[in-house]
């Protein structure tokens, strides 16, 4: 069958790059459903509905602050062991549109914990709505997609296993959610020691997902986190989005 020949984007280089290393990652998935009726309360109290997203990106901050495991990651130089970081960073994921198409491009926030929930929420906002060329994180990517493809991957194998600026790069986990369309990943791939994600909310539950690196953790360990999860987001997370009217 005769079809057309499409050239990768700068954007679709990006995600096959990184797909390339999260491949080598033991990715397993441990997941919890989790009543926010409470929460969806206190988002709605006083008028000024916050975004999911910056509310389950501070609470999960929130948790790795609590849950050193979470700020560990797995790297191989100058031999394979793990490394601790004292903060977290994330790493958002966003859809834009570039040069006619659809691309998903990444933003790092370093130590989330600090912010309030209406601080992050702002920096998402800038980040989906600005022209992509002005977002720092998105013009350096970007840049970067040019490299030829060898000289890319050396790199990145480079950043994803020098402890210390695996973090500045890549950041320490991961968030990307679909559930503004209706849906959820069920099998998500990134190169960080965890990914967080969540379906839609319907009838005041949402499941929340970390899928997380073996290396780094056991899945008991993930199972606590959740339920600690589930009492952040229903306890000082609610409290904040109270107090900020």
């Amino acid at each position: 069958m005769r079809g057309r020949a499409i050239k990768l984007s700068a954007s679709r280089r990006l995600v096959g790059d990184l797909m390339h290393f999260s491949l080598g990652v033991p990715r397993v998935t441990v997941q919890r459903r989790i009543d926010v009726s409470g929460l969806v309360r206190a988002r709605t109290a006083n008028g000024k509905k916050r975004s999911w997203t910056a509310i389950f990106l501070k609470a999960y901050a929130l948790l790795a602050r609590e849950t050193p495991e979470l700020r560990r990651t797995y790297v191989k130089l100058p031999w394979p062991h793990l490394y601790e970081y004292p903060v977290s960073v994330a790493s958002v994921a966003h859809e834009r549109d570039l040069d006619g198409e659809k691309a998903v491009l990444l933003t790092r926030i370093k130590c989330p914990e600090r912010d309030a929930i209406h601080e992050l929420e702002e920096f998402l906002h800038r980040a989906r709505t600005l022209p992509v060329h002005e977002v720092k994180d998105f013009r350096q990517s970007l840049k970067f997609a040019r490299a030829p493809a060898v000289v890319r991957r050396l790199l990145m194998w480079l950043g994803l296993n020098i402890a210390r600026q695996k973090a500045n790069y890549f950041g320490t986990f991961q968030l990307s959610v679909y559930s503004g369309l209706g849906a959820e990943s069920l099998n998500p791939l990134t190169p960080l020691t965890t990914l967080l994600n969540y379906g839609p909310i319907e009838d005041g539950f949402v499941t929340v997902r970390i899928h997380y690196d073996h290396r780094v953790m056991d899945g008991a360990t993930v199972a606590r986190a959740l339920g600690k999860f589930d009492e952040i987001l229903n306890g000082v997370i609610a409290q904040e989005l109270t107090d900020s009217g």
